[in-house]
Order: structure tokens, then C-alpha cells, then sequence
């Protein structure tokens, strides 16, 4: 019987937590009625005295907690990075213990950000929510982030992106552990499509604001209201008071990425929106996001979506 650990952080997903609940209770269940033991013994692990009254599993205060053959992160609330990361610090060096006494670890979404932090993901490759992938990759530049992938592994560590890719890392584990039948099981029960791996098109462009560099957020201004017609750096510097290599320097330090990549992911988004909520023909779409060729345009839209513009608008288009 293997036995799993449930880490119960401070501000932690609801939905998460339950959703790895249902799926390995569901297992158990399926053993039972087959009259076979159960493979997962399930504890909660906290680092206070709260008794959550999500299952009969039994909660576990960290500094008690041993032995663990697999150890689950959910997500939780990453608004201050920061801040999660110190509420929640006392599991840092329980993780490493744990790891290093040969337990699998596998986080489910923003669950990335608290093993990344614990340095355990350094040199390795991991997996987020999509829209927290920019500022994971910030906190974390050692870690190899793999932004478009639905679930990643290295060695004993398992990270799975955002919301529902939760029920694939689960789907991969029940394979390693229980064999595919029994993923392919599971993925019935729950309704899930086992072949999604990727989940860059689930992504919304959301850059940095809350800065306090002016020269920086009048360049970010000057691309979002003129992304149709700008083309290079030198038109999206003019009027700012600052060298190029200044402000390129800056913008990158400031918000992660290039002036460049800033304006071809304002265009993309722009697209996006288009397919979304318009009728517009493909080649109005080329044009009023701001692209002139029609195979740049979907060339770079299917390197930052994961898809063709025609797939994307089939997939989210208002019917």
C-alpha cells in the first residue's frame, strides 16, 4: 500500500485538494469492490492545529509526518508570491527530507511555486498555471520552465499546469502506480481527454503593471494603443525620452520579456479576441492585429498558441 501525503497550505485550493481526493478515493473504491486491498493509505498533512473536515483521512501536523512513498502539493493563492512562500516555509526543508529519503513529489498548478522554492526543481523541469508562468519564471529562472506542457517529469518530481491539467498529472500517476487500465478507468469516470498535453491556448496575455518605472509603462502604452502599425523598436521608442539600449534594457528587467516580444504577444492577444468575438474573415484578422503576411502571422500564432488560428477560433469562438 502506498502511503500519500496531502500538504494542506495556507491558502490552499479548495478544488484542488478535492479533486485529488475524488480521483484516489475513486481508486481505492475500485479495489474494494474487487476485493483487493487498497493501494493508497491518504493522510492530510498541516503545519496547525486545524482538523480539516474534508474525508475520513486523518490530518497529520507536519513535524509527525514520515514515511511517505508519494507527497501531493495542491494549489494555492499566489497573488504575493512572496508572501505564500513564507507562510508556508516550515514545509521547505520537510520536502527536501522527504525527497531525499526517496519520496515522489508531484504538485498540481500554482503547487510548483512551493517545491520550486525549496529548491528542490532547481536545474529541472517543471510545469505551472499558464497565467502564472511569467512570474514563476521570474522567482524561479533556475528552474527549466516547460510553460506549454499539460504535465511534466524529472526523475521523481511531477508538476501539472493550471485547473483541470490537475487531472492529468493524477491520470499519469494512477498509470505509473496502477497501471494504464486503470488510468484509462479513471479518465472515463471523470470525463477527461487523456491526450491533451499541451495548454499554451488556454493562456491569456496579462503583463506586468504595477511597476514604478515611467519610461518603461510609456513604451508598454505606446505599443498597446499602436501594436497595429508599429513594426520596429525605433517607432516604439520615439518621443520616450531615453536611449534605446536603455530602454530595452529596462523593459526586459521590468516586465521579462523584449519591447519586441511584448508587442507580437499584444498582436497575438488582439487576434485571439478577434477569432473569439468577431465574424471577421482570416485575412481582416491578419490585418487588424497588425500583421501584413498572412504566413508570419501563423507561424507565430501557432508557436505562442500551441495551434492554428482556424483550430483556435473551431475551439472558443461564441456560437
Amino acid at each position: 500500500m502506498k502511503q500519500i501525503g496531502v500538504l494542506m497550505p495556507q491558502n490552499f485550493r479548495l478544488l484542488s485538494v478535492a479533486a485529488i481526493l475524488d480521483v484516489f478515493d475513486t481508486v481505492n473504491g475500485f479495489y474494494c469492490k474487487e476485493g483487493r486491498q487498497m493501494p493508497f493509505n491518504i493522510s492530510l498533512i498541516t503545519t496547525d492545529d486545524q482538523n480539516y473536515n474534508l474525508s475520513e483521512h486523518p490530518c497529520i501536523p507536519l513535524q509527525k509526518a514520515t514515511g511517505f512513498d508519494l507527497i501531493l502539493i495542491p494549489s494555492f493563492a499566489t497573488h504575493d508570491i512572496k508572501e505564500c512562500i513564507s507562510a508556508n516555509i516550515s514545509y521547505l526543508p520537510w520536502l527536501n527530507k522527504q525527497h531525499q529519503g526517496g519520496a515522489e513529489i508531484a504538485t498540481f498548478c500554482t503547487g510548483a511555486f512551493l517545491l520550486a522554492a525549496s529548491g528542490l526543481l532547481d536545474g529541472k523541469s517543471a510545469t505551472t498555471h499558464v497565467d502564472a508562468c511569467t512570474a514563476f519564471s521570474t522567482a524561479f529562472p533556475q528552474v527549466h520552465l516547460k510553460a506549454d506542457k499539460t504535465v511534466t517529469q524529472d526523475g521523481k518530481l511531477f508538476t501539472s499546469g493550471g485547473a483541470t491539467s490537475t487531472f492529468h498529472l493524477l491520470l499519469h500517476l494512477l498509470h505509473l502506480h496502477c497501471g494504464k487500465d486503470m488510468a484509462v478507468k479513471v479518465a472515463k469516470i471523470f470525463a477527461i481527454d487523456m491526450d491533451r498535453v499541451n495548454q499554451s491556448y488556454f493562456s491569456t496575455f496579462q503583463p506586468v503593471r504595477h511597476h514604478n518605472d515611467d519610461i518603461v509603462a510609456s513604451a508598454q502604452e505606446k505599443i498597446e494603443n499602436n501594436y497595429q502599425d508599429l513594426a520596429t523598436i525605433e517607432e516604439m521608442i520615439k518621443d520616450i525620452p531615453s536611449s534605446r539600449r536603455n530602454i530595452v534594457r529596462r523593459f526586459k528587467q521590468v516586465i521579462g520579456i523584449t519591447p519586441i516580444e511584448y508587442l507580437q504577444q499584444t498582436r497575438i492577444e488582439a487576434a485571439k479576441k478577434l477569432l473569439e468575438q468577431t465574424a471577421q474573415q482570416m485575412t481582416e484578422v491578419i490585418y487588424n492585429s497588425g500583421y501584413n503576411d498572412p504566413k508570419a502571422f501563423r507561424k507565430v500564432f501557432r508557436k505562442s498558441v500551441g495551434m492554428t488560428p482556424t483550430q483556435y477560433r473551431d475551439k472558443f469562438q461564441a456560437r
